[in-house]
Order: structure tokens, then sequence, then C-alpha cells
């Protein structure tokens, strides 16, 4: 089994704006460093109206800033982490990122590729898109027409933290993502210590179960990264002998998991999944050492596992201490 790993995935500039500009150049006061110019990005600002400048997979756009329905199918992690609700979450059928419900469960569901009729339906006042656009039903053009829509660079469409900084800018918002990355760091060096403490130099392996296959993470799949990079937590040989992540994630046979050497070892699978029932069957599963140990947790909720983004690194930091920190 294979298993596609697709990241989930202007409008008018105001005369005014020269204006504004016209005046702060005469002035010479200074305000000049209400600009944000990091990055090739302006906001500009008049009376009942700003804008803000943003390099973006269709070019540099102008586009209103400060929306406040807004739509970022799949990354309402970003959204959610500089206190914004989105007018609606990300879906495939039934399926939801569920490691979010507990703030988004009252938020109606849009499926993922983007049905024109529930895109206007919502009466969004900005839509943000991944840097594929093709996965969608419309075109960016379509988009446009209901409402004033940014598509992601692929590197911020790949990067939680560009989306942070970039959501931020268009919403008027910097102050809160500089709170939210700090705070996420502090985390980062809270937990890094504790782990230490906890488990030294012992490894660890985690495993997603679903359709009685079995998924290892390498060292920079998804929350694995986090794991590892970030948190400083070891990984075993056979994690090592995955390498670097691939666009498609192939299933590890059981042979190949009977190698497997971790001390700890996060077993990811719904309630009922078959191949929890498989490995319990198995002697050469039962004799690595993580059983042997009995230092194997089985999580049924993966998809903070399987994402990425600051309340997905955060909620997997909490399971890592509920587990390992005594």
């Amino acid at each position: 089994m294979v298993l596609k790993i697709n990241c989930k995935k202007n409008i008018l500039l105001f005369s005014l704006v020269f204006i504004m500009l016209f005046i702060l150049t005469a002035c010479g006061s200074g305000n000049e460093s209400s600009d944000s110019e990091s990055d090739g990005n302006e906001t500009e600002e008049s009376e009942g109206s700003a804008e803000v400048t943003l390099d973006s997979e269709m070019g540099e756009v102008t586009i209103p800033a400060g929306a406040e329905r807004v739509l970022a199918p799949f990354h309402e992690d970003a959204l959610l982490s500089l206190g914004v609700t989105p007018v609606a979450k990300w879906a495939i059928g039934e399926s939801l990122q569920d490691y979010l419900e507990p703030e988004l469960q009252d938020i109606p569901k849009i499926e993922w590729t983007l049905p024109l009729e529930q895109v206007l339906s919502l009466e969004p006042d900005l839509i943000i898109l991944e840097n594929n656009i093709d996965n969608y039903e419309g075109t960016y053009e379509d988009y446009s027409k209901i409402a004033p829509t940014y598509v992601m660079t692929e590197e911020t469409t790949s990067d939680w933290q560009k989306q942070i900084d970039t959501f931020s800018k268009l919403l008027g918002k910097e102050d809160e993502a500089e709170q939210a990355l700090a705070g996420y760091e502090e985390k980062v060096t809270d937990v890094s210590n504790q782990l230490e403490e906890a488990i030294g130099d012992e490894t660890l392996a985690a495993i997603w179960v679903v359709g009685g296959k079995f998924f290892l993470f390498e060292k920079d799949r998804h929350s694995a990264e986090l794991i590892y990079s970030k948190l400083g937590v070891n990984y075993s040989s056979v994690v090592e002998e995955l390498g670097e992540a691939a666009p498609q994630w192939e299933a590890i046979s059981l042979e190949k998991l009977s190698e497997l050497d971790a001390d700890h070892v996060f077993l990811l699978a719904a309630e009922g999944e078959s191949g929890i029932e498989t490995l319990e069957k198995s002697t050469v599963w039962q004799s690595i050492p993580a059983a042997q140990n009995e230092n194997i947790y089985i999580l049924e909720d993966a998809s903070n596992w399987t994402n990425k983004g600051l309340k997905a690194s955060e909620k997997t930091m909490d399971d890592l201490l509920n587990y390992l920190v005594k």
C-alpha cells in the first residue's frame, strides 16, 4: 500500500496608497517604519482602508488586509494559532483534522476540492489557497470573483511557520504571530529538557497503523521532524536506514519491523485497527525491545502526528510527556 501525501492543500491598489507614500516621503517623518519591508512585503494604510502587498504563487499581489471571514482549507492550524476562527474547516468526506476539533467542532465542513457553490455560500472575505491550485474544483479566477484570494508559494505551503508569518501580515496579526511562535519555542525547550531527564539517550519510533499496513515515520516525516530535530530525541537504526521522507510513503513489512530496536514505540491506530491485532499475535514483534520492556504506546488519534503545524506540534509534545515522563 502506498500513501501519497499531498500537502492540503488581487485585487485593487487604490490611488490613495500612492498619495500616502508621497506624503510620508515629503514629510520625512520616519513613519516609513510602519511599512513592513521584510521579504519584500508592504502594508499600506489610509483612512478606513488597509491593504497588504505580498509575494504569492501568482506573483506580487495586493489585497485588503484584516479580513474577518477567512477560508484557508487544511491550514486552520495556522489561523487558530493567530486567534482566528475560520468560516469552514477542511474535510475529505467525514475525515477531519481531529486534533483541531475541540476548537472547530461547531464550524461547518468544506470538501477539500473547494466546490465553488460551497465557497460562495460561506461568504468569505479572504480565501487562502495552497500553491497547487489544480487540486481545487475552481480556478484562481473563479475564487477571486467570490473574494480576494491569496495563493501561497510552495515554500509557504510546506512550512507552517511561514504560514503563520504570512497569515499574520494578511490579517494584521503580527503581534499574535510573534507571541505564538515565542510560546512554541519556550514549550520546545521545556519539553526537550523533560524528555532528556526522563529517557536520556533512549530511542523512539512512531508507526502509523492503517488498513492493516505499517508506516514507519522517517526522521523528517510530519511530527518526526519535531521529535528528532527540535526535541533532540534519538531514533533507532531502522529509522536511520529509511533515510529522508519521499513524496510517497511506503508501508514497511512486518518482517522489517521485527528488527526495530527502538526503546519506545508509538503506534498510531484507530480503534479496531486490524494491524494492531496482527502485531499482538506476532511473536517476532513481541520480542522487540520496546515490547519486552512494555514501552509500546497506542494512540487512537494520529491526526496531529501526521500533520505539521503549531497546534499539531504542541499536541504531539503533550502526547510525549503523557507517556514518557512519569
